[in-house]
């Protein structure tokens, strides 16, 4: 929303997150039982790609995934009637999310060159009837918060002078206030490609990708009380959440590194990182060389918040952005029906607090 970050800085912020909170404890239930669940990440994907192209907000897009979720967790769907809902849902969320003048309009989603590899053209008519059968099934309520709701309440004391960067005190408050950012959008976008995501509640999930971002950034202690006592969640309720974004990370970092350097080989300084569905320790973050974040250099991180891009596919290769955040271009391969990806979530590690 436009005014979004104007709320979360006014007098009523505190009584909005608590409304927030409050709307959270009686979202519908989500019980992950939909035939086509094998094609959840390609429409979460196209979601993505479409509210990029029109630069729709996050919670626009976030809300979006949830409709989606919400309606083929009750429905059988085919496939070709996904891409209807999946584009219905994000009309939807944008109306309910973006102002008017924002919303995407039928002759322009009628002509991106996804609807065409698709073989697919929304009419008029269709959508009025898709976003009818939607409202009725949310029974005409898209007061629903997501993570991205609350990530904006979180992000102003989520560093702090007072923080170390890898046992040291700050160099630049600044750029380290730019990276946590970064990060914390990477993410909110990683939490939108699984399901599994869905069992923890938004708050919790825009609180673990703040405490996410704090650990990549080695920045100590990693739960800081400040906030502990703004999101009300401690350490050990937001780890199993942090695992799942982690070792999300990790595989993110692996394929970067394996198109970057394609004989490892050659390199045997280069750092190894675990395999997405390996366990990962909180551990071996703090104890890797400072590779992720420099407060010497002024370049941006790069990270991918697609993951490798296997899960849209057309008949014809079509460059999209799928990072608007930082601006990497990736190519969507063929095939949809890609296995659901397994996660191991580890035993409990303390928070770690350097001195």
């Amino acid at each position: 929303m436009e005014l979004e970050g104007q709320w979360w800085k006014g007098e009523l912020a505190e009584d909005i997150y608590q409304a927030l909170r409050y709307k959270e404890l009686r979202l519908p239930a989500y019980k992950g039982q939909s035939p086509q669940l094998s094609l959840r990440r390609y429409f979460a994907d196209l979601i993505a790609i479409v509210s990029n192209r029109f630069k729709l907000c996050p919670a626009a897009r976030h809300l979006a995934v949830y409709l989606l979720d919400l309606f083929m967790d009750r429905y059988d769907i085919s496939v070709q009637q996904l891409h209807m809902v999946a584009l219905s849902c994000l009309l939807l969320a944008s109306k309910f999310e973006e102002r008017e003048d924002c919303v995407p309009k039928l002759e322009t989603l009628n002509s991106l060159g996804c609807m065409s590899s698709m073989n697919l053209v929304l009419t008029k008519q269709g959508l009025l009837h898709m976003e009818l059968l939607l409202l009725e099934t949310f029974q005409w309520n898209l007061y629903l918060p997501t993570a991205a709701h609350f990530i904006e309440y979180y992000l102003p004391v989520a560093v702090n002078e007072t923080d170390l960067h890898d046992g040291w005190p700050m160099v630049c408050m600044e750029k380290t206030m730019l990276y946590m950012s970064k990060y914390a959008d990477y993410f909110l976008e990683v939490s939108l490609q699984d399901h599994a995501f869905l069992r923890f509640v938004p708050s919790l999930v825009a609180a673990a990708c703040v405490a996410s971002s704090r650990v990549i950034l080695r920045l100590s202690p990693t739960w800081p009380p400040r906030l502990q006592r703004l999101s009300a969640y401690t350490w050990e309720q937001l780890l199993p959440c942090v695992e799942r974004l982690l070792i999300a990370h990790d595989s993110d970092v692996k394929e970067a590194n394996k198109q970057k350097c394609p004989q490892p080989s050659a390199q045997p300084a280069q750092m190894v990182y675990p395999v997405r569905g390996q366990s990962v320790s909180l551990h071996q973050y703090m104890q890797r060389p400072n590779t992720q974040y420099m407060q010497q250099s002024c370049q941006p991180v790069v990270v991918s918040s697609q993951g490798p891009a296997t899960y849209l596919t057309h008949t014809a290769p079509m460059q999209v952005s799928t990072a608007p955040l930082h601006g990497l271009t990736q190519t969507m391969d063929a095939k949809v029906n890609v296995p659901s990806t397994a996660y191991q979530v580890n035993p409990l590690y303390p928070c770690f607090d350097r001195c």
